[in-house]
C-alpha cells in the first residue's frame, strides 16, 4: 500500500488541475443541481440557526457559499490550493468574508487544523472521503471538533451502484463491477492524473463512529435518478426524468434504495453520554 502522503499528493494534483474549470464543467448539470439540493436539504434538517460548520473537501465553495448566505459560519477546508483559490475569489466577490474562512489541509490531518473551535456540524459532500483508505483515521478526529449534540453529515460512494451495475446489460463488465472488486482501491483519473479511491458501505461509517455517535438519518442519492455523469439524461428523457426524481424523493430512506445509489447521505449525532 502506498503511503498516505503519496495518495494525498496524487488526489491533490488531480483536483488542482481541474479547479480552474470545475465550475464550468459542472455548473449547468441538472443532475448535480438535484444532488446539491438533496444534500443541502438533508443537512439543513439538523443545523441549528447560525451554525458553525466545518466543511471537508470544500472544492470551489458552492456549498460553503450557500450556507454562508443562510447565515451559517463556514470553515472550508480542502487539500487543493487551486480549489481554495476559486473558493476565496467567490467569497470575496460576494462579500462573504465574514461568514467563510478557509484552510488548506487534508482531512487526514484534522488534528492539526488551526481553526479548532468546536463546530455544530462537520460536512463532506460528493464522495471526497472516498479518496482515502484511512477513513477510520479521519472519523476518529470528528468528536473533538464538535460541540455537544453536534452532527456529522457525509456523502459517500458505496460499493454498489444500481445504475453502474445495470451497464452489464450492455456488456460493460468493467464499469458494472468496478466498485465491487475495489478492495485495494479503484483507479480514477481527472484531467489525466490518476489516483485511487475506495468505496464504503454505511455499516463502515457507523462502525468507525459508533463509540461517540449515533445514526439519525440515512438515505440514498442517485439510486433511481441517474448519476451526474449521465448529464444528457434529463434532456434526452424529459418525461421519465421527473418521474424518477419524484420516486427517489419518496423512496430515498427505504430499503434497498438507501444502499444502492451513486452515493448515500448519512448523518450521525454525537452522543451526549460520551461528552466530557
Amino acid at each position: 500500500m502506498m503511503s498516505t502522503n503519496i495518495l494525498n499528493i496524487e488526489a491533490a494534483q488531480a483536483f488542482e488541475k481541474q479547479s480552474v474549470i470545475f465550475d464550468e464543467l459542472y455548473g449547468k448539470n441538472t443532475i448535480i443541481e438535484y444532488k446539491r439540493k438533496r444534500t443541502r436539504a438533508h443537512l439543513e434538517r439538523y443545523l441549528p440557526k447560525g451554525s458553525e460548520i466545518l466543511e471537508l473537501n470544500a472544492g470551489t465553495g458552492e456549498d460553503a457559499i450557500y450556507f454562508a448566505q443562510k447565515r451559517h459560519q463556514v470553515h472550508a477546508t480542502d487539500i487543493s490550493e487551486g480549489m481554495l483559490k476559486q473558493l476565496n475569489q467567490k467569497v470575496c466577490e460576494l462579500n462573504l468574508s465574514e461568514w467563510v474562512s478557509s484552510e488548506q489541509i487534508s482531512f487526514e490531518e484534522l488534528t492539526k487544523i488551526t481553526h479548532k473551535k468546536p463546530f455544530d456540524a462537520i460536512f463532506s459532500n460528493f464522495g471526497g472521503l472516498n479518496c482515502t483508505y484511512q477513513l477510520d483515521k479521519v472519523a476518529a478526529s470528528f468528536s473533538d471538533l464538535l460541540k455537544p449534540n453536534g452532527t456529522v453529515t457525509l456523502v459517500i460512494m458505496p460499493p454498489f451502484c444500481l445504475w453502474e451495475f445495470l451497464t452489464i446489460l450492455k456488456g460493460n463488465t468493467k464499469l458494472a463491477f468496478r466498485r465491487l472488486f475495489a478492495k485495494t482501491g479503484a483507479k480514477a483519473h481527472i484531467e489525466g492524473v490518476r489516483f485511487l479511491c475506495w468505496y464504503y458501505e454505511p455499516a463502515h461509517i457507523i462502525s468507525f463512529l459508533k463509540k461517540d455517535f449515533e445514526v439519525v438519518s440515512l438515505e440514498g442519492l442517485c439510486a433511481l435518478v441517474p448519476p451526474s455523469y449521465l448529464e444528457t439524461f434529463p434532456n434526452k428523457y424529459p418525461r421519465l426524468y421527473p418521474i424518477l426524481q419524484k420516486l427517489e424523493d419518496r423512496l430515498k430512506s427505504t430499503f434497498p434504495f438507501k444502499y444502492i445509489g451513486d452515493y448515500f447521505i448519512i448523518t450521525l449525532k454525537k452522543k451526549v453520554s460520551n461528552q466530557g
